[in-house]
């Protein structure tokens, strides 16, 4: 039992260590940015992320008219 759970730390440990060789080993190194809106096949078809255009959204409607809307209910 023992020795099945210090393999699979050191398993793991190893795969850790492998998927951030670049990352852990060079001075510039990042990690790769997978958001929605740095990809440029994405920006070309319009496509953005939720937050993004929740706060274009937001940004385009007035709380304070949001809060008189909500107290005509």
């Amino acid at each position: 039992m023992l020795q099945t759970i210090i393999i699979s730390i050191v398993i793991l440990a190893i795969a850790i260590m492998l998927m951030g060789v670049k990352v852990f080993f060079t001075k510039k190194g990042t990690f790769p940015n997978t958001h929605v809106s740095s990809s440029q096949a994405m920006k070309d078809r319009g496509i953005t992320c939720a937050s993004s255009q929740e706060k274009q959204v937001r940004d385009h409607i007035s709380p304070v008219m949001e809060m008189l809307k909500s107290e005509n209910l």
